[in-house]
C-alpha cells in the first residue's frame, strides 16, 4: 500500500508515529512522511535544522520525509504556540502539494495529537491525490484546550468545535486511541466513522543502543527510584509530584526521578531548590533509545495527570511503554489509564491529584519484596503483548486504511 503519513511531529522528536512508520515500511508498504521542522518539546529548532525553507531527507535510509517551514513553539506563551500551529497549516497548504507532486497514495494517515488543525493540509491532499483520509485522534479538541486552560472563552471553544466538526466531516475514518473518546466525538461526527485503534509500542529484544550516564545509573541502582519519563508540562500534575516528594523526605531510600523536559522544568528546578528536595532528581531529557536502560534499573514507573475529564478519557502513551518495560507502575490518574493499569495487574493506582494516596502507594510498593514487585511487572508485560504490541497493531492499521 502507498501511504502518506502527515504529522506536525516526527523524528528526531520522540513520538509513537516514528515507530509506526518504520513498522509499516518493514511490512512492505511504501511510506512517505510529511512533517515540519523538529522543535518539540523544548520549543527550539533542533541542531542541524532551520525554521525556514523546505527540506527533503530520509528516515531509516529508505523512507522519504518532506519538511515544511514552521514557527517554533518557543518556551511558553500562547502567541508562540498559536503561531506554531498556524504556520504548519499554512506551510502545509502552500508547499506540500508541490513537494509531493507526481506521487500517488492509496491512503493518507494523519497522526493527531494537538493540534488537530494539522489535518487541514491533508484535506487538500486527499482531493489532489484521490486518496482515503484517516485521522488518528490522540487529543480531543476542543476539550483539551479547555482542560489545559489554553482557551477558556466559551465562544472561542464553540468556534474550535465548528473547526473540529468540519475536519471530521472530510475524513473517511476517525481512529481513537481510547474507547472513552467515542462518546465526546459523537457531538461532531457519525458513529460509523469511528474506530478504536490504541497506541502501541515497538519492542526491541536487544539492549538499549545508548548507555545512560554512570551517575544516573548508580543512582537508580542505589535507591528505590520511582521514575517518571516524558513531557514535564501543565497536564502532568507536577504540583502533586512535588507535594509527594515533600511527604517522602523522611525515607532516605526513596528518590523521585523525573526524566524529560518541558514547559515546567524550570519551575520544578526552582521548587527543588526552594523546598530543599534532595529526593527529587531532574536528570534532563534522554534519547528514546536510552529509555530501556533507565526503565530496567527503575524500582517503579510513575504516571500522573491532572484531575480533568479529558485526561480521564485518555490512555497516556507512556503507559504502554511502562507495561512493555516489565516494571511495576504507580499511577496517579483517573479513567481509562487507571483501568488499563488495574486490568493489567501491573501496579498501584490512586486518583489524580490526590497526594496522600500516591505517597501511600509508593511506600506500599517499596515494602513489597523483590519477587512481588517483579510479579507486577511481569503481569503488565504480558498484558502489553496481548493488547499493544506494534507489529500486530500495524497490521490492523493497514486493514483499516485499506478498508
Amino acid at each position: 500500500m502507498r501511504i502518506l503519513v502527515l504529522s506536525q511531529y516526527f523524528w528526531p522528536e520522540n513520538f509513537i508515529i516514528n515507530d509506526i512508520v518504520q513498522t509499516l515500511s518493514e511490512q512492505g508498504h511504501d511510506v512517505v512522511v510529511a512533517t515540519g521542522k523538529p522543535n518539540y518539546p523544548d520549543g527550539e529548532i533542533y541542531e542541524g535544522y532551520s525554521a525556514g525553507g523546505i527540506l527533503y531527507e530520509r528516515y531509516q535510509n529508505n523512507i522519504d520525509v518532506v519538511r515544511v517551514p514552521l514557527w517554533p513553539r518557543g518556551r511558553g506563551g500562547s502567541i508562540n504556540l498559536i503561531l506554531n500551529y498556524l504556520s504548519f497549516v499554512v506551510s502545509g497548504l502552500c508547499y506540500l502539494p508541490w513537494m509531493l507532486r507526481g506521487r500517488k497514495f492509496d491512503a493518507i494517515l494523519v497522526f493527531a495529537p494537538s493540534p488537530i488543525t494539522q489535518a487541514i493540509p491533508a484535506i487538500l491532499l486527499k482531493w489532489l491525490k484521490k486518496a482515503k483520509l484517516v485521522l488518528w485522534v490522540q487529543d480531543l479538541w476542543p476539550e483539551s484546550l479547555s482542560a489545559t486552560g489554553f482557551i477558556k472563552n466559551p465562544y472561542l471553544l464553540n468556534v474550535v468545535g465548528c473547526v473540529v466538526r468540519s475536519i471530521y466531516y472530510f475524513c473517511d475514518k476517525l481512529l481513537v486511541q481510547s474507547q472513552a473518546f467515542v462518546e465526546p466525538m459523537l457531538k461532531y461526527t457519525r458513529r460509523d466513522k469511528i474506530f478504536y485503534y490504541p497506541n502501541s509500542m515497538r519492542v526491541s529484544e536487544g539492549k538499549a543502543d545508548i548507555a545512560i550516564p554512570q551517575d544516573l545509573s548508580g543512582l537508580l541502582e542505589k535507591y528505590f527510584c520511582v521514575v517518571f519519563a516524558g513531557n514535564l508540562g501543565t497536564a502532568q500534575a507536577l504540583d502533586t509530584v512535588i507535594q509527594a516528594a515533600e511527604l517522602l523526605r523522611d525515607d532516605a531510600e526513596i528518590r523521585l526521578v523525573l526524566v524529560g523536559s518541558g514547559s515546567r522544568l524550570s519551575w520544578l528546578k526552582s521548587q527543588r531548590q526552594e523546598l530543599g528536595l534532595s529526593n527529587l532528581v531532574l536528570p534532563g531529557r534522554f534519547p528514546l533509545e536510552a529509555m530501556p536502560a533507565i526503565f530496567e534499573r527503575s524500582s517503579a514507573l510513575l504516571v500522573s495527570l491532572n484531575d480533568e475529564e479529558i485526561f480521564a478519557q485518555t490512555i497516556p502513551s507512556k503507559i504502554q511503554a511502562y507495561l512493555a518495560a516489565g516494571r511495576p507502575i504507580v499511577a496517579s490518574i483517573n479513567g481509562e489509564g487507571a483501568r488499563v493499569v488495574l486490568e493489567a495487574g501491573a501496579g498501584f493506582v490512586s486518583a489524580a491529584e490526590k497526594v496522600a494516596p500516591l505517597v501511600e502507594n509508593i511506600r506500599s510498593l517499596k515494602m513489597l519484596d523483590f519477587t512481588e514487585r517483579n510479579a507486577l511487572g511481569k503481569s503488565g508485560k504480558e498484558y502489553f503483548h496481548e493488547n499493544f504490541e506494534m507489529n500486530v497493531r500495524v497490521k490492523d492499521l493497514v486493514q483499516i486504511l485499506g478498508g
